[in-house]
C-alpha cells in the first residue's frame, strides 16, 4: 500500500482509514484489470459522510494517484482555488485526469450559474467538469439541460458531465442528447438521489442509442 511522505497532514483521517480506501482501491484495480477506475472522497458539504480537512484532502487526492491504482481522481472544485489547483496539479504530476466536480443539493442555479461553474472548472483545469444540481421544478431540469447544450456547443473544449438528481432522473438518460458525456448507475447501494440501477439504465441507454444513431 503507497503512504504519502507528508501522512503528518492527515488529521481527522485516520492511518487506518486511509489504509482502508488505498486496500479497497487496490481490491477493485485486481477485480477490474484494465476497467478505468475514478476514485472519488466526497465530502459532507457536498453529499458525502465524512468530515475532512483540505490538507488530509489533498494528501490523500495525491497519494491516490501516485499509486497508480486510479485511472482519475474526483475534485471538489468549490473547494477554494487554491485547494484545488494543488489538487489538480499534484493528479497531473502522477499522470491521472481530473474530474472536476460541484454537488449543489439545495437547489438548482440559473442557468448564467451553471455556465459559469462549469466554466470555471475548465479554467482551473478540470479535464472532465462535472455539475450535479436539485431541481425544485420542471423548470429547473430544462435551466440544467439547456445549460449543458450551451457549455457543450459554445464553451468546452473537453468533455463535461452533467445531470439533475432526484426528481430530475430524465436527465440521466438523455444527457449525452444535450451534450454530457457520462450518466451514473448504481450497483447495489445508490450514492445520489435519482441514480438509477446499471441494468436498468442499460436497457434506457439502448433506446436512446438507437434512437441516435444514423439511419441508412
Amino acid at each position: 500500500i503507497y503512504l504519502p511522505q507528508d501522512f503528518g497532514l492527515f488529521n481527522e483521517l485516520t492511518v487506518a482509514q486511509f489504509l482502508d480506501y488505498m486496500a479497497a482501491l487496490k481490491g477493485l484495480r485486481e477485480i477490474l484489470g484494465e476497467t478505468p477506475i475514478l476514485f472519488t472522497f466526497r465530502t459532507r458539504k457536498e453529499g458525502g459522510e465524512k468530515e475532512i480537512d483540505m490538507e488530509a484532502y489533498t494528501a490523500l487526492n495525491t497519494a491516490v494517484a501516485q499509486s497508480g491504482d486510479a485511472d482519475a481522481v474526483d475534485v471538489e472544485v468549490f473547494s477554494g482555488d487554491e485547494v484545488v489547483r494543488r489538487n489538480i496539479q499534484a493528479i497531473h504530476a502522477a499522470g491521472k485526469a481530473v474530474v472536476g466536480s460541484n454537488h449543489d443539493f439545495g437547489g438548482t442555479p440559473d442557468k448564467a450559474d451553471l455556465l459559469f461553474r462549469l466554466r470555471k472548472m475548465q479554467e482551473l483545469g478540470a479535464d472532465i467538469p462535472k455539475i450535479a444540481v436539485m431541481p425544485r421544478c420542471p423548470g429547473d431540469v430544462i435551466a440544467l439541460l439547456d445549460a449543458t447544450q450551451e457549455m457543450s456547443g459554445k464553451y468546452a473544449d473537453r468533455p463535461i458531465i452533467t445531470m439533475s438528481m432526484g426528481a430530475g432522473v430524465v436527465s440521466r438518460l438523455c444527457g449525452e442528447y444535450f451534450g454530457s458525456a457520462m450518466t451514473f448507475g448504481a450497483v447495489g447501494q445508490v450514492s445520489a438521489p435519482g441514480q438509477i440501477p446499471v441494468e436498468e439504465l442499460n436497457a434506457a441507454m439502448d433506446i436512446l442509442h438507437r434512437a441516435l444513431a444514423p439511419r441508412s
